[in-house]
């Protein structure tokens, strides 16, 4: 076996398995309890917007389950859908509206956004 500076050996034994499905299910149910305390405390409700450009069928299946995740730990959640042919200033428009709701608390904008679009206009 090679021996490795400070003695490390490499990464035999090292590895340990983790179960994915425990270990997030876990997280979840530690982010609801966080957000319960939060609603107790602050009495509003953390608030989640995606906004979804275009019908791409794989973005859809994401925003959905975005949705159900953000729910599932106790925020509100809401999709705003554009269409493929929205105007960059009219996207742009509405994150300038949902970044001023004291109800939106996060926003996510679904990438690939159509081409005509800047990401990086976006993410600014």
């Amino acid at each position: 076996m090679k021996t490795w500076p400070l003695g490390w050996t490499g990464w035999r034994g090292m590895a340990k398995r983790i179960d994915g499905k425990a270990f997030a299910a876990g997280l979840r149910g530690r982010i609801k309890t966080a957000t319960d305390a939060f609603v107790s405390s602050a009495g509003s409700r953390p608030g989640l917007t995606v906004v979804l450009v275009g019908d791409d069928p794989a973005s859809h299946v994401y925003v959905k389950n975005k949705g159900v995740a953000a729910r599932e730990v106790g925020f509100d959640s809401q999709e705003v859908r554009l269409p493929a042919t929205v105007a960059q200033a009219e996207l742009l428009s509405v994150i300038r509206r949902l970044n001023s709701d004291p109800s939106v608390h996060g926003i996510l904008v679904q990438f690939p956004l159509p081409a005509h679009l800047s990401q990086e206009a976006v993410l600014d």
